[in-house]
């Protein structure tokens, strides 16, 4: 939805003046109230537990979608509003569903199997809109209908599936996360009530490690902003890439789709050894991989391409294929990203996975939604060069978090062996008792 939204309701407005919703102010709207949501999310999970948290999110997701099949300005701004306080039920009750469902051994494999079945949305829906949008450079309202009939058909599908997840399999024990190596002793948070729920995550947000990483999250909303909202509809602007250029925003998606698809199961997989390597080198892989996505599209995209439709070309002629192949590295990077904070937060918080999740996606979403509300402004460099900056600076806080983290693994394991009794030492200790 987010991929299309800003091609789509510029194609209503053609239709009918009357209406003047904008995609990019839909998308702000939606994030501001994920971000001021998230501080709620914990104290609603306290009373409804993560899987009512997420059917509440699903029905939210419902209604938004259904709303375009009867496109009114003030309608889009008030679903806005609902599908982003639903988003804040539905991320932060996905993740704590996710912690209560892994131990130490498999947050790392279950997160990224989580992160491609999610993504697969992309690829398929994305795969579904490039094939209706074939040939159309006005997105005209049969087509709109048969795209978001089929879209709330899936959405009330998976609520179904909602409704059949089994209940919780155990709550974190002490012994699974006594030695996560926070700033703070190991406390188990995740029964708290809504009020105390709701403390214990303005005094996590205030330690160390979650401040650096704050950093990580404000790129990864940053970034999510961009290829989900920004670039795909850039790419249907720049009219230099053909006459199937709106078709490209959805074939866009699908390339977006497999490179998330393919970093989460690549990272599924092996996720034993990847937690064994440590997180870091995922991240900067990651990082190295956007880096160069960005550059390419500077040189691909028009400078006004996030604007509306445009002639004006870049340092090259607009290159279909470059374009996509940026989706994908796009999509790859941010599954990087993006499973190995899934695996940092449900490794590191166990005990306070509500709390460590809600606080992630209120960063992560103020992030995205300041992004939306510049992007209508901001020419495409000033967007990238944003990102780059951030980048560099999410990845180097990552690394300092997990590389902090590793050094008190190791001082609390030398501690444990010294405090071990040595055989000299019980031969003592029964000498004494003999005497």
């Amino acid at each position: 939805m987010g991929n299309i939204e800003k091609t789509i309701l510029d194609s209503i407005t053609q239709d009918d003046p009357s209406f003047t919703g904008d995609g990019y102010t839909s998308l702000a709207i939606i994030y501001a109230t994920l971000a001021i949501c998230n501080w709620l999310a914990p104290s609603v999970i306290t009373i409804t537990g993560p899987r009512g948290a997420m059917l509440i999110g699903g029905f939210t997701y419902l209604f938004f979608i259904v709303t375009f099949l009867f496109p009114r300005t003030w309608l889009l701004y008030v679903a806005s509003v609902l599908i982003g306080a639903g988003a804040a039920a539905i991320w932060t009750g996905q993740g704590n569903y996710l912690t209560l469902n892994s131990d130490a051994d498999t947050i790392s494999r279950n997160s990224g199997i989580f992160w491609a079945m999610l993504q697969c949305s992309l690829f398929f829906g994305n795969l579904f809109v490039f094939i209706k949008f074939q040939g159309k450079t006005h997105i005209d309202l049969e087509t709109r209908n048969v795209v978001f009939g089929a879209l709330t058909a899936v959405c009330a599908v998976g609520i179904v599936f909602l409704l059949l997840l089994r209940p919780i399999r155990r709550a974190p024990a002490l012994d699974d996360v006594k030695v996560k190596f926070q700033e703070t002793d190991v406390v188990n948070h995740e029964n708290d009530g809504p009020l105390e729920a709701f403390k214990g995550a303005l005094k996590l947000f205030a330690t160390r490690d979650m401040i650096y990483l704050s950093c990580t999250f404000i790129y990864t909303g940053v970034e999510l902003s961009f290829f989900s909202g920004v670039y795909s509809p850039s790419i249907g602007f720049t009219l230099a890439m053909g006459e199937n250029a709106k078709q490209l925003v959805g074939l866009s998606g699908v390339f977006i789709g497999m490179g998330e698809v393919l970093g989460g199961a690549l990272f599924g997989i092996l996720g034993s050894r990847t937690t064994r390597w440590g997180r870091d080198p995922i991240v900067i892989m990651g990082y190295i991989i956007h880096v160069c996505s960005f550059f390419l599209i500077f040189i691909n995209l028009p400078n006004v391409a996030p604007f509306g439709d445009t002639t004006e070309t870049s340092y090259m002629d607009p290159s279909p294929y470059l374009a996509m192949f940026c989706s994908f590295l796009l999509g790859f990077g941010d599954a990087c990203f993006n499973t190995q904070i899934y695996s940092i937060l449900g490794g590191n918080y166990s005990d306070n996975s509500t709390s460590a999740f809600a606080l992630f996606k209120f960063t992560q979403s103020l992030a995205a939604a300041s992004c939306f509300f510049y992007s209508s402004r901001a020419p495409l460099s000033v967007q990238l060069g944003v990102l780059a900056v951030l980048a560099s600076l999410g990845t180097a806080a990552f690394c300092r978090v997990e590389w902090a983290g590793r050094a008190r693994a190791r001082a609390a394991a030398l501690d444990a062996i010294d405090d071990k009794p040595t055989p000299a030492t019980h031969l003592a200790d029964n000498a004494l008792h003999y005497d």
